[in-house]
């Protein structure tokens, strides 16, 4: 089996598999770069909520196999109006699969986190066993394990030509390889590979801004203050969630990021910033001003990621409409991470032809119009 990928970050079902990758490791052109990333089962759909019960069993066997610490539970607090329509979605969602979260007033959230500023009466919900997942030591234990267990993981090659057959055949910078079976999850790149083969996916490449913000007291907004992951929902000005990590992956910054950017292309992500990239920084500084007093309301550091994004932001984890032993992984739309144990073994089982352990109506190509078999 040949895997094609610009982030490696599949599950634990690697024999004898050839994982191949366009640039060299570690590297900061994708989504899965950085130090950390929020873990969570809050969401407003059940099915994410009943995949996330397996992938922090596969996580936490992993961080068990290595000896490395990867999760820390922290908590994730979703801030917003009580009347705001996704916040109760997650609080229903969370109800029916029995999973662990407490409901939070104003008054109780002033008390508990005195240094979130709450300006309208927004109220919290707690998913408790939300946290941190330490995405530079997962994706470095994961690329181990893939070698302990008898995989390649190729770096540094591009892939110039996919042919399809029987064996497929994949020509790269280097060398060219057969195989039964291709997985490709090549984040914004996906389409370049895809359009060969006679397919291209609804994605949207985004720029993600990746702010960091100086605590007036360091460590005012760290884990040993117990402070949470967190999530505004609905705040004025700004139409998407807004984010934030305690503080770690520098000294004395806290993590405060907007879930959404710019259009881009992923071969010119270092190009200079658009206005409406400025813009998004200005909403994240009024935020911080607004709610987190003890954070300098300038960013003291801004790096990037890409989104590569679907229009309902949902996965795709489907076989090519023509090709049934090519399987494709995109879509991830800035939250795939956490997720991915699961879903690197919803592809191993799409490439075996195995029955799928999950209902995978939510990530079909087919839920496009104009997308599958008659496209053909």
């Amino acid at each position: 089996m040949v895997f094609l990928s610009s982030s490696l970050i599949s599950g634990p079902l690697w024999t004898k598999q050839l994982g191949q990758r366009k640039f060299f490791l570690p590297h900061s052109r994708g989504s899965s770069h950085g130090q950390s990333r929020i873990i969570r089962r809050a969401y407003p759909e059940d099915f994410y909520t009943q995949m996330m019960d397996e992938c922090y069993q596969i996580w936490a066997q992993l961080e068990q196999e290595t000896g490395t610490q990867l999760y820390r539970q922290t908590g994730l607090l979703l801030l917003g109006m009580k009347e705001n329509p996704e916040l109760k979605t997650m609080q229903a969602t969370l109800s029916r699969q029995g999973i662990e979260h407490q409901c939070l007033s104003s008054e109780e959230l002033k008390q508990r986190f005195p240094n979130i500023q709450l300006t309208r009466g927004e109220v919290g919900l707690l998913d408790k066993f939300g946290g941190v997942l330490y995405a530079d030591h997962a994706l470095r234990a994961l690329q181990d394990a893939i070698r302990q267990l008898g995989g390649i993981v190729r770096d540094g090659e591009k892939v110039m030509e996919i042919k399809p057959g029987l064996p497929v055949l994949v020509k790269t910078t280097s060398e060219s390889y057969r195989a039964e079976n291709l997985i490709i999850t090549a984040g914004p790149w996906t389409n370049q590979l895809l359009r060969p083969l006679g397919i291209e996916l609804p994605l949207q490449t985004l720029r993600i801004n990746v702010c960091y913000w100086r605590e007036k007291v360091p460590g005012s907004y760290g884990v040993s203050q117990a402070f949470p992951c967190f999530m505004g929902l609905g705040f004025s000005l700004a139409p998407h969630p807004i984010y934030g990590l305690p503080s770690r992956e520098y000294p004395g910054l806290m993590k405060v990021c907007y879930h959404h950017g710019n259009n881009a292309d992923p071969e010119e992500r270092d190009c200079p910033s658009a206005f409406s990239d400025i813009q998004d920084v200005q909403i994240l500084s009024c935020f911080v001003r607004d709610h987190l007093p003890d954070l300098q309301p300038e960013p003291a550091i801004k790096e990037h990621c890409m989104y590569t994004n679907t229009p309902d932001e949902h996965f795709i984890l489907d076989r090519h409409p023509k090709y049934d032993n090519i399987v494709i992984g995109a879509g991830f739309s800035g939250h795939g991470f956490k997720l991915s144990p699961v879903v690197g073994k919803i592809l191993y089982e799409l490439s075996m032809k195995l029955t799928p352990c999950y209902d995978l109506t939510p990530f079909r190509i087919g839920r496009f119009p104009g997308i599958g078999k008659a496209h053909f």
